[in-house]
């Protein structure tokens, strides 16, 4: 698992874990909850182009069905193929083998620390 307070998060309830120009996306702990037990998921293929603030994704679960936005701008670098093959995986370890994409980005947004988005989630 990955350590949280390392990691930047979105106001939608993303994850982000840069390491160069490689941004690792996941949806949080929080999220997971909300949605409930993720049974399906739909992730852009490898290659895809996408814009941050776009949706390049659903979370499908018993309860709802939940968008994964790109939190950046650049190419999809890799989908998490485990996750496709077993979706509880967001739902079990959402910090750790639960990631979604990875993003090769070309600019980084202004991201929340772990602080701010634990004030966001408390409200």
């Amino acid at each position: 698992m990955t350590d949280q307070t390392s990691l930047q998060y979105t106001a939608e309830h993303e994850w982000i874990l840069v390491d160069g120009d490689t941004a690792t996306v996941g949806i949080t702990a929080y999220a997971a909850d909300k949605l409930g037990d993720v049974v399906y998921v739909e992730l852009p293929k490898a290659g895809s182009v996408v814009s941050g603030g776009t949706v390049v994704g659903e979370i499908e679960s018993t309860k709802s069905v939940g968008e994964l936005f790109a939190p950046v701008d650049g190419t999809i670098l890799e989908a998490n193929a485990a996750v496709d093959a077993d979706p509880s995986l967001v739902n079990s370890d959402p910090f750790g083998e639960g990631w979604l994409i990875k993003v090769t980005y070309t600019a980084l947004p202004t991201l929340l620390s772990f602080d701010e988005y634990s004030a966001l989630i408390a409200e």
